[in-house]
């Protein structure tokens, strides 16, 4: 079969795809021929870079090879965004519209392709060491953490607001774009609820760059431990500590959290339980109740997934939420909102409070996504074109997931349970007054 043939083939079944689900956006093939032949060069549209992407997607019908024709370039949105494309996705059951595209029809066209060259880059699939384990050895966490977080400072730098805060913002008292000044409420926010004095000690486990403890430590009076696995968040957030002159206030180290000794009066875990892996639960709470003094808070902020009829229903996984775990978060897994707060019961906790975040983290990725957007050729420069169309990827994946409740963000406070008065106070409504004061 010539190529020929095949790329009339394939132009002809796009163009009855097209047809009968009304598309927004057109394909463009690597013949530069378009679909339909009326698109205008500022119409948006799907390029088909290689007819090997036809041919690979045919004998590999999986996410994996559809990712890997984006992220080497293969197969690229044109004239328009992955939030676009999901805005004028097609309208009711796809099924039921495409019955007149016959089976036999569509057979017909593979079937051309089935000798055609499938020779398509897959750099999802390179080799990455130890990255797909969740047995909670430190040796494995350190692995998985330094995939995704040693990539680049500089590289987070391009999408990060001046802090280099990498979890969810919080915005208030209405919603903004100013990413900074919601990454500061968020940071008090944190502080409030734990309801932070001078003097006391606070953990943060997975500090990132350095953000919160440095925070807690200016405004709050607090001294700070904060430990990550990221040798290159580590290198940073000691640079910032001695620009703040905080030595001897605050502290990082490169240490997994199950290997702590000592007492604190707070703990926060701000986006870093979703390392854990579900099958380690019981030894990461252990770990929080021993390292937290009787009475004393712990704020648990975690990504979430809804919970089904069943946990064996829950631990069956969407394909995109196994293509991140694989190529973005190594090793994560997410739980439900039921789950942590059972865990905290069955660990020792008393739990006070919960508040849902999703809209602010979907806000929150929205903006990462923009601005890495707008800095993508420096982007390219530093960690390459192929990384940075994973994250642009999984940037816009996400925010379109929170936005859509796919998924959820929590934060549950929480004391070391004891006989008696928590020492909570009777009253929120202070963690809600103005704190857009610029601390």
């Amino acid at each position: 079969m010539s190529g020929d043939n095949r790329l009339q083939a394939i132009r002809s079944l796009l163009e009855e795809v097209h047809r009968a689900l009304d598309l927004a956006f057109g394909f463009e093939l690597w013949d530069g021929s378009r679909i339909p032949a009326s698109l205008t060069d500022d119409a948006m549209r799907l390029v088909i870079a290689r007819e090997s992407v036809i041919a690979a997607l045919l004998r590999r019908p999986t996410l994996d090879t559809l990712l890997n024709a984006h992220v080497s370039g293969l197969l690229d949105l044109r004239n328009g965004t992955i939030f676009d494309l999901a805005a004028q996705r097609p309208q009711g059951k796809l099924r039921r519209r495409l019955a007149g595209i016959g089976k036999l029809r569509v057979l017909g066209v593979a079937a051309k392709f089935l000798r055609a060259p499938a020779d398509m880059p897959r750099p999802l699939d390179a080799p990455r060491g130890q990255t797909g384990g969740q047995d909670g050895r430190p040796e494995t966490n350190k692995t998985n953490i330094a995939f995704h977080y040693d990539v680049s400072n500089e590289f987070y730098r391009l999408f990060l607001d001046p802090e280099m805060v990498y979890t969810c913002a919080y915005f208030q008292p209405d919603w903004h774009d100013d990413l900074a000044r919601a990454q500061r409420d968020k940071l008090d926010m944190i502080c409030r609820k734990l309801r932070l004095k001078p003097g006391e000690r606070l953990l943060d486990i997975g500090c990132g760059w350095g953000a919160l403890i440095c925070h807690a430590a200016q405004h709050y009076g607090v001294s700070a431990l904060g430990v990550t696995l990221a040798e290159e968040q580590a290198a940073l957030a000691r640079e910032k500590i001695k620009a703040l002159g905080l030595q001897g206030r605050v502290e990082v180290r490169l240490e997994d959290y199950s290997r702590l000794e000592g007492e604190f009066d707070k703990i926060s875990s701000i986006g870093m339980f979703e390392h854990v892996g579900i099958a380690n639960h019981p030894t990461y709470f252990r770990a929080v109740h021993r390292l937290l003094r009787p009475r004393g808070l712990y704020l648990h902020h975690t990504i979430a997934r809804r919970a089904k009829r069943s946990d064996k229903a829950f631990r069956r996984t969407r394909p995109e939420a196994r293509a991140i775990m694989r190529h973005i978060f190594p090793g994560a897994e997410l739980d439900h909102l039921g789950m942590s707060v059972t865990n905290l019961e069955r660990f020792g906790f008393e739990v006070h409070d919960v508040e849902a975040w999703r809209e602010h983290y979907q806000r929150t990725t929205r903006l990462w996504w923009e601005n890495l957007r707008a800095n993508r050729e420096r982007a390219e420069a530093e960690v390459g074109p192929e990384k940075t169309r994973t994250w642009m990827l999984y940037l816009a994946g996400v925010s379109l997931a929170f936005e859509r409740g796919v998924i959820g963000v929590n934060q549950t406070l929480a004391s070391k349970r004891t006989k008696g008065a928590s020492g909570v106070p009777s009253s929120r409504a202070d963690l809600y007054a103005d704190i857009s004061d610029g601390r």
